[in-house]
């Protein structure tokens, strides 16, 4: 049987959307984009028609919602210009040049019939391969009933099909609009939804999900985005762990320090996920510095990613232990980013992470702490399911993964930690601190290790100005 042609596809213009298209929108078909206002809807379409006069195609953004001015003032606001696009603005409201001499308000008909003539004309006289209309509602609310503005809509498909247009058709939905019984979604090829909310804290939400795509093997459900100046609408797809490559080599992560290797049976091993879980001060970030600065030194890449510390804080309790990471990060070898709270989505923070791995070979991740992160989401559950997918992802591209856990208070045994992720890690490292003759001693334990064999004996961490060690522990008096 001969192998099929794959279908051409064109550009969306949108960084990630493609990615969830497989490519990009099947040619010549229409499409339907729809959201509220203000969902980036106008500036999405302005990227559609910039990919097409890249790609040496003639575009027309059919306004009847927008000003040309409005048009151009988005685009500036981005640094992007309209050359190569033409606007052509029309209304809905009788201005329609060949009715000017209408004495009396225009029936919805007659301004039904010179819009669509007017739009024809402009296809007819500068053929365009890509196509905007803006917007819908506009010729909704002139039709009245559904029926007539399906009708009107399967008239202006066929015409365009005969063009092989590809033609974004886009569809302000409005709070309380009724819909019922349109089912113009049928008609369109694909239908692709805008998503906007606002959370009980923080900035807004935004999100994508394309509900139809005829023939294309999507990645479904929601997708992160956000709208960036010079940017415009960027999308994060879903992390998809069955895409990550295998990596079949086993080996093993080594700390730099001897002792600690030989808790975790000579190291830890790579495509694994640690958690390391301690209260304030029993030394959880310098176990993450010091697996950063041994992997450097062995000419690896390493990302760390920080919800809790400041570069500059970070840089100086690494360099108060010996350990020199200032050189590392400007050759590009450390990719080191901090976060502040609220400022990014799972999805983003899901693709930052992927890219360190595929594009920056980093082959140990550090998150700094995953306490920290939860607590900048409002939906702290379902951030843990991204997580996860993102280790899984992680485990198959064979890197070794450390999640640092904040448990609550200072000293003391009733300590606990607000959501229960015990489940995501593959090893356990609890590190503890107690008070002993005036003086607080932090101890070191691998409570779990589901690859291969480690030590259960309770160890302690000694952090001193230029040097970390394990020594072994000495059990505190009995009190009695």
């Amino acid at each position: 049987m001969p192998k099929q042609k794959k279908p051409a596809v064109v550009s969306t213009g949108i960084t990630g959307l493609n990615e969830i298209l497989r490519g990009g929108l099947p040619a010549s078909n229409l499409y339907m984009l729809q959201g509220a206002p203000g969902s980036g809807k106008t500036t999405a379409a302005l990227q559609f028609l910039r990919a097409g006069v890249e790609a040496g195609e003639s575009c027309i953004y059919v306004t009847l919602s927008q000003t040309a001015a409005e048009l151009e003032a988005i685009a500036v606001s981005h640094g992007w210009t309209l050359d190569g696009i033409r606007v052509e603005e029309l209304s809905t409201s009788g201005a329609v040049h060949e009715a000017d001499d209408q004495s009396i308000f225009l029936t919805a008909d007659l301004r039904l019939d010179e819009t669509r003539k007017a739009i024809e004309a402009a296809i007819e006289e500068h053929k365009p391969r890509r196509l905007v209309y803006d917007s819908l509602l506009e010729i909704r609310l002139i039709t009245g009933d559904s029926p007539r503005f399906r009708r009107e809509l399967i008239g202006f498909k066929s015409f365009l099909a005969k063009r092989n247009v590809v033609a974004l058709l886009l569809d302000t939905q409005t709070p309380g609009y009724d819909r019922s019984g349109e089912e113009v979604e049928g008609l369109a090829h694909g239908v692709i939804r805008f998503d906007k909310s606002l959370e009980e804290y923080g900035g807004v939400r935004r999100r994508i999900e394309v509900s139809k795509m005829r023939g294309v093997p999507i990645a479904d459900g929601y997708h992160d985005m956000a709208i960036r100046e010079g940017e415009g609408v960027v999308v994060f797809p879903r992390i998809m762990a069955s895409t990550a490559p295998e990596n079949p080599k086993p080996q093993l992560i080594k700390s730099g320090v001897a002792e600690l290797d030989e808790m975790f049976g000579g190291g830890q091993e790579a495509g694994t996920t640690t958690l390391v879980i301690g209260q304030s001060g029993t030394g959880k970030s310098t176990m993450s510095s010091l697996y950063a600065t041994a992997a450097l030194e062995r000419g690896e890449s390493v990302a760390l990613f920080l919800f809790e510390e400041r570069l500059e804080t970070f840089f100086r309790r690494s360099e108060g232990l010996g350990m020199e990471l200032r050189q590392f990060h400007k050759d590009g070898k450390l990719i080191l980013r901090d976060f502040n709270p609220n400022e990014i989505s799972p999805g983003e923070f899901g693709q930052i992470v992927q890219d360190a791995v595929t594009q920056n070979k980093s082959r140990v991740v550090v998150i700094d702490s995953l306490t920290g992160y939860l607590n900048s989401l409002p939906h702290r559950e379902k951030a843990v399911r991204d997580i996860q997918s993102l280790l899984k992802y992680l485990a198959r591209s064979g890197v070794l993964t450390m999640l640092i856990v904040a448990q609550h208070g200072l000293i003391g045994q009733n300590v606990g930690i607000d959501v229960d992720v015990s489940f995501l890690g593959d090893t356990v490292l609890l590190l503890r601190i107690m008070e002993h003759e005036g003086r607080l001693r932090r101890s070191i334990t691998v409570v779990k290790k589901r690859h291969g064999p480690h030590d259960l004996n309770v160890r302690e961490l000694l952090i001193e100005s230029g040097s970390v060690s394990v020594v072994a522990y000495n059990p505190l008096p009995d009190p009695k």
